[in-house]
């Protein structure tokens, strides 16, 4: 599995992102939700879903799109995907965290960490290992 600009839903999740980065949150969302609506494989909404949590108004609905994010990417046989899994458990845990569901944030930071060996060794994957690290200690 490949994130290719080819795949109409990578595209427009790529576009989502440029918009990110240049601060049109508004435009970015738009385009994360066509995506998602558009969507049709465990691919597609894995990769949708996983940018349209990034924009929502509450931890409660960023926790309902990070799970489902997470729901379609387990559905995907892919090295490619595992290795998003850490960072899908870490995002799950924080939220639970966040809404005081410690057990709920502890057991997730655990899953995050089983997941870490597929990391890449570079900063992304040395920051979700911290991330995953500081988890871990704050719900002890």
């Amino acid at each position: 599995m490949e994130f290719s600009d080819d795949n109409e839903i990578v595209a427009l999740c790529v576009k989502g992102m440029e918009f990110e980065g240049q601060g049109k949150l508004t435009e970015a969302n738009e385009l994360f939700t066509k995506a998602w609506n558009a969507a049709t494989t465990d691919f597609e909404k894995f990769t949708a879903a996983h940018y349209v949590a990034r924009h929502q108004n509450s931890v409660s609905d960023k926790l309902k799109w990070d799970k489902t994010a997470l729901h379609h990417a387990l559905n995907i046989d892919d090295v490619a995907i595992k290795a998003s899994l850490p960072s899908l458990y870490l995002n799950i845990a924080k939220c639970y965290e966040d809404l005081n569901d410690f057990d709920g944030a502890r057991n997730n930071y655990q899953k995050a960490f089983s997941y870490s060996d597929v990391l890449p060794e570079n900063e992304y994957g040395e920051m979700i290992k911290k991330g995953i690290a500081n988890g871990l200690k704050r719900t002890k």
